[in-house]
């Protein structure tokens, strides 16, 4: 039965190709060692192309720095952490919390995905999944039950993978009615000591008024005062 097959085999080889049977195995054979010479070739170059390159990324991965506590910092200083100053760490935040991406920066470093939210509190962007430069603010007034679950899961997987280093400090606002009510007050001082001066200074005009003697003299009745002139005139002539 193998010897039929043999031979069936040969007859075709020698049908189909015109070669020899022993020509026709030599040709496969040299095919063969052609092919695995040339993909040995080329699959040790890539392999060592693809170790070149993990090793490039191990390494780059170690060289990023730890991230760096900033503490309270202004949304104008968190702009110098966009990623443009491959210096410095790559920050985002997220309801006020400042975070280092610098991790991912292939997706928030320049000319990544999201590039526009690095440097910023995009707290009402990420809740929207809005890239318009008016929702890239901390500020999440107005946003509805859905929203803020967005931007929950947002703040849970931010709290999960990078490291918070610092906090956006909020600025507040001054309120117009206590503004109006700290300059009344101002006013009131002001005006108190002057009103001292002048229930001060009005004291001396009521001691100014006549003397207990000239009292004295003006309770006299001028009657009196004719008879002693008399009197005193009569005497004279009698001394004389």
């Amino acid at each position: 039965m193998a010897l039929q097959l043999l031979d069936t085999l040969k007859d075709s080889i020698t049908t189909y190709t015109g070669l020899s049977p022993t020509t026709f195995f030599t040709v496969v054979a040299l095919a063969l060692a052609f092919y695995y010479f040339v993909s040995g070739f080329f699959g040790s170059s890539d392999h060592g192309g693809h170790q070149q390159r993990s090793r490039n990324f191990e390494e780059e991965v170690e060289a990023l720095p730890p991230p760096v506590q900033l503490g309270e910092i202004t949304e104008e200083e968190l702009k110098d952490y966009d990623g443009t100053d491959p210096k410095k760490p790559l920050l985002m935040a997220i309801k006020g919390q400042i975070y280092d991406v610098t991790q991912s920066r292939m997706f928030y470093g320049p000319g990544g995905p999201y590039a526009l939210f690095a440097g910023k509190d995009a707290s009402k962007a990420l809740a929207k999944m809005s890239f318009e430069e008016k929702d890239l603010t901390g500020d999440i007034s107005g946003l509805g039950a859905f929203e803020l679950d967005a931007l929950q899961d947002w703040e849970y997987k931010f709290m999960s993978k990078y490291v918070k280093v610092g906090t956006v400090k909020q600025a507040v606002p001054v309120n117009d009615g206590e503004a109006n009510v700290e300059s009344i007050e101002a006013t009131d001082g002001e005006a108190k000591p002057a009103e001292g001066d002048a229930s001060g200074s009005a004291k001396p005009l009521e001691d100014d008024g006549p003397s207990k003697g000239s009292e004295a003299a003006i309770d006299v009745p001028l009657e009196t005062v004719a008879a002693e002139t008399v009197d005193k005139s009569d005497a004279d002539v009698d001394k004389n």
